[in-house]
């Protein structure tokens, strides 16, 4: 291509080599794969099992502490969310305030997280071996480190 310059051409080879952000989204593409495919055979997703995870740790949860808790926008958890009351793994209850609305894990979606930690620690194991344990250990001083700082945007 006549129109680039070398140093786009060496800018691009330099990006491509060491974008952390990439990396970062092949692992974790890598490591959902890995989760999902060990939480098929209950009908969830990793994404799904952290929520329900989420909501029954707290009992009780408005729907922007699962967002804080687990990062995630309003639209990405609420299309889970709907799909997990279909099932009958989450209910939904009337906040004091009565505006916003609580989330509580139903017995149903209770003992689906008991028969699924078994294949979830099955794939964690595979996850921790394919990292290795610096990588992991790496990884929990970050989200440490993220956590800590004060910003805007839940993390």
């Amino acid at each position: 291509m006549a129109d680039e310059s070398p140093r786009a051409i060496l800018s691009a080879e330099f990006i491509a080599q060491e974008c952390v952000a990439v990396r970062l989204r092949l692992i974790t593409r890598a490591i959902s794969r890995l989760y999902n495919r060990a939480l098929r055979p209950y009908g969830l997703t990793i994404s799904q099992m952290n929520i329900l995870v989420a909501v029954s740790y707290l009992g009780e949860a408005k729907h922007h502490q699962i967002c804080q808790a687990l990062s995630l926008d309003k639209s990405t958890l609420s299309r889970d969310v709907e799909r997990m009351h279909a099932k009958g793994w989450l209910t939904s209850l009337a906040g004091d305030d009565g505006r916003a609305s609580l989330l509580r894990a139903t017995a149903t979606g209770k003992r689906l997280l008991g028969r699924a930690t078994p294949a979830w620690q099955q794939a964690q194991q595979q996850a921790r071996e394919l990292l290795g344990e610096p990588a992991v250990a790496s990884l929990a001083r970050a989200v440490s480190l993220i956590r800590s700082q004060k910003t805007s945007e839940p993390v």
